[in-house]
């Protein structure tokens, strides 16, 4: 007996059973019931009665008769479809059978309503085993809907469809097969992603009506009131409905109360219920109901952000009398909240309503995030212009540069529209504001040390507003890590975050502040601190639709690749990516497309690699010029990734230069490790002396890593992979195995080299993957030379002898003679059939 509620999966999983047991041979027998048969007696069995006469019981034995009517070598499975709805004489068949083993039988129930004696008794009387079929949990429902779709989910989207759909399979079904129909729900670079609000199929409806039944008119009012403004406080809804009638819609089954805190609130027992009354109320009923309950709210203190928010909406959403301070008060909660969309909306209509230069600024900013920059250009040059006080032009000036800078990709004029706030405001307070707006710029820039400059300037200022401590701390953090001066970054930060939790814009800003003091942090290799942060802003913004949850993936993304668990770091970052495409969240797109670069790159998915290195290079941020060194990176490891191990390591070399010239040292210890990866040992006295100016474990690793490299010595290279893995960087931890393994190698000592060997593939699993150089030669150890190996690689990826040399900087003649030598190693003559020897590896 197989147990549920409607939609869970009974009927599917009955069929399944009968097509199982048929495969082997059985013969099966399905019998559904259903209510218009009820009426009847052996309704659901007409089909196997005939034309049987003489009475109930010469109709049960006939039934049974041609049910059993099968041949000697076969057994009958019998499967009945919703068995609570037979009527008596049917139940006493299918209890007959059962009882009497004549038949194996697979019986489904609805839950929560009342079945015939006959069949109650099967179970109760342990004649059948009841199974309790539970909806699907959200993880086996973002599995299935994987499997369906045939490609990842994003999170939030598969978090929206359970929680709409609560896991019952079949509502999934017809609300996948809707909104798949009207476009919402559709695939995005591989990614599969759920936009606006669902429209309830007609069939959808119809699962959703039964499920409620019948409700009287005053239930239905109730049903109603809920479903416009749900959740609703309990005082609240008593307010507006009488009590009575809400305890019958709770007595139901359409109402259920929950505890939040201190209070208790009413919502609609499936979130379904509300989608199909919303659907079915009319657009004038709907805006008198909200305005009821905008009306009731106004007599309830507003204890939270969120409860004015909601005031606010439904007054909108009503034919009340706009109020031009609520709206704009609750424009900015929005924000707080991160739904830029409704920000805007509440921002027009408090505008509309007679609202001045606050809503009008709060749209601006909106805007700016919702990437309409062009257009919040202009319209804050006109807001500049009627501003009267200096602390008005300071918001103007911030905002306006702020979208110049990050949205515009225009720091030239950002810094423009900064020197003419400068000149024009006479508050000193206000203009030490302006100068926390330079220590961000600076920092972005790539000029660490001007951006510690002005950010300890602006700190130091008495009163600075909590926006722009968080703006001076993106420089301070930024000019501090970048230099190498990690151990001073975790106090900045700590201002930093403390003041973002109070603007109304705190959360963009902490996410900021969150992404920079993470990249300073891989820098320095403190990467649990790092860890945290991004699963701290993952809580927070998993169930945030929109950019905050973006923002929340993309750190999760980033945290992943610092780990070297590339698959999910691939992962994560598609997500981060697919969304970021459709509404850009300024600079979070290049930033993403770098790591994810990186990511496939690693994994050796070449193709990939440099199918996201031309996106990168084509939507290069140029407000992102402290990322010089890490965009050379990228390129760095797409030619290890193709091969062109030499090139690789030229790039890498050519990063730290950029590093060192901009005096980005943690950068430039990160870029000569890379080369000491690709198997350069030359970077070993730089790093040496760079241990004594760079704070933090990865300095001190890498120096010792290049040493090892450099002596060809497989015990310290083993102990420098052992040092990675305690950093938890795992990429460095399999390569410098990998490494070890190579140096026991060529000197004859098989057995530690097996050993490292073991360990560097132990530790590529690790990685999800990784497919490093370092890798790559060691998990298929061949007769060749460094050069010999890479030209061949660049051979089996399709490039002419000619081409190779221009890579290499090397004559044609180089290139033939290590192709001989190759060939003659490995005893093959053709081309290809050396290409594939590389290739396997």
């Amino acid at each position: 007996m197989l147990a549920g509620a409607a939609g869970v999966g009974k009927t599917r999983l009955a069929r399944e059973t009968l097509a199982s047991t048929g495969r082997r041979g059985d013969v099966t027998r399905w019998v559904a019931a259903t209510l218009s048969a009820r009426q009847v007696p052996m309704g659901a069995f007409g089909a196997w009665v005939g034309a049987a006469g003489g009475g109930p019981a010469r109709a049960l034995q006939a039934a049974r008769d041609r049910l059993l009517a099968v041949p000697d070598t076969a057994g009958v499975v019998v499967g009945v479809d919703d068995a609570h709805l037979l009527d008596e004489l049917s139940a006493l068949l299918v209890h007959q059978l059962v009882v009497s083993r004549a038949a194996a039988v697979v019986v489904t129930v609805r839950t929560g309503g009342t079945s015939p004696d006959a069949v109650t008794a099967l179970w109760k009387d342990g004649h059948l085993d009841r199974l309790e079929l539970q909806p699907l949990s959200e993880d086996e429902s973002t599995r299935l809907l994987e499997a369906v779709l045939g490609g990842p989910v994003e999170s939030i989207s598969a978090a929206r469809m359970w929680a709409l759909t609560q896991g019952n399979v079949l509502y999934l079904h017809q609300l996948v097969d809707g909104e798949r129909a009207a476009g919402r729900l559709s695939s995005v670079h591989g990614v599969w992603r759920w936009t606006g609000k669902p429209a309830i199929t007609p069939g959808l409806a119809e699962l959703i009506e039964a499920r409620m039944g019948a409700l009287s008119e005053p239930v239905r009012e109730a049903v109603d009131v809920l479903a416009v403004g749900e959740p609703l406080g309990v005082p609240l809804l008593l307010q507006l409905v009488d009590p009575a009638v809400v305890e019958a819609a709770e007595a139901a089954g359409v109402l259920t109360v929950e505890r939040d805190g201190q209070r208790l609130r009413a919502r609609l027992t499936h979130p379904l219920f509300g989608e199909v009354r919303r659907a079915a109320i009319g657009r004038l009923r709907a805006r008198r109901l909200a305005g009821r309950i905008a009306t009731a709210m106004a007599t309830f203190a507003d204890r939270r952000a969120s409860d004015r928010l909601r005031r606010a909406v439904f007054a909108l959403d009503s034919d009340l009398r706009p109020d031009p301070e609520l709206l704009a008060s609750a424009a900015q909660s929005a924000i707080r909240f991160v739904d830029l969309a409704l920000a805007e909306r509440l921002a027009r209509a408090a505008i509309a309503a007679g609202g001045g230069f606050e809503p009008r600024l709060t749209l601006a900013y909106a805007l700016t995030w919702l990437d309409r920059g062009a257009k919040v250009d202009s319209e804050l040059a006109e807001l500049g212009e009627v501003a009267r006080t200096d602390v008005q032009r300071r918001q103007v000036a911030v905002v306006r540069s702020g979208n110049l800078f990050w949205t515009l990709r225009k720091p030239a004029e950002a810094v423009a529209v900064i020197d003419a706030a400068d000149a024009a405001i006479s508050d000193a307070a206000q203009r030490q504001a302006l100068t926390a707006m330079r220590a961000a710029f600076h920092g972005f820039a790539g000029r660490p040390d001007e951006a510690v400059r002005c950010a300890r300037a602006a700190l130091a200022a008495a009163d600075l507003p909590d926006e722009q401590v968080v703006l001076a701390t993106w420089g301070l953090v930024l000019g501090l890590g970048l230099t190498g001066r990690c151990d001073e970054v975790e106090a900045a930060a700590a201002r930093g975050y403390a003041a973002g939790t109070r603007p109304f814009d705190g959360a963009v800003l902490r996410f900021g502040l969150s992404d920079l003091h993470m990249i300073v942090l891989r820098l320095a290799g403190r990467l649990d601190e790092l860890d945290r942060i991004a699963h701290d802003r993952r809580a927070e913004s998993a169930s945030v639709f929109g950019p905050l949850h973006l923002m929340g993936v993309t750190l999760l993304g980033h945290a992943a690749l610092a780990r070297g668990r590339l698959r999910t770091a691939v992962r994560w970052l598609r997500e981060a990516r697919a969304g970021l495409a459709d509404a850009d969240v300024p600079g979070w797109e290049f930033r993403c497309l770098l790591s994810l670069t990186e990511a496939f790159a690693m994994s050796g998915d070449r193709a990939a690699a440099e199918g996201t290195l031309a996106e990168l290079q084509a939507g290069r941020h140029p407000a992102f010029g402290f990322l010089a060194p890490e965009l050379s990176l990228a390129h760095a490891w797409v030619a290890a990734a193709g091969g062109a191990v030499t090139q690789a390591i030229e790039l890498a070399t050519t990063a730290a230069g950029e590093a060192a010239r901009a005096g980005q040292l943690a950068h430039e210890v990160l870029a000569l490790h890379t080369a000491v990866c690709f198997g350069d040992p030359t970077p070993a006295a730089r790093l040496a002396e760079l241990t004594r100016s760079v704070d933090g474990p990865r300095a001190q690793v890498a120096a010792a890593h290049a040493a090892a490299l450099g002596a060809d010595d497989g015990v310290a290279l083993d102990e420098a992979s052992v040092r990675w893995e305690r950093m938890g960087d795992l990429v460095p931890a399999a390569d410098a195995a990998a490494q070890a393994a190579t140096g026991y190698g060529r000197r004859g000592a098989g057995a530690a080299a097996q050993s490292a060997a073991a360990r560097a593939y132990r530790l590529a699993q690790s990685c999800e993957g990784a497919r490093t150089p370092a890798l790559v030669a060691v998990a298929r150890p061949l007769p060749l030379t460094g050069r010999e190996r890479e030209i061949v690689t660049l051979a089996a990826r399709g490039l002419t002898n000619k081409e190779i040399a221009d890579r290499l900087v090397v004559s044609v003649r180089t290139v033939e003679g290590h192709l001989y030598r190759a060939s003659a190693k490995l005893g093959v003559t053709r081309r290809a059939d050396l290409a594939a020897m590389v290739l396997d590896c």
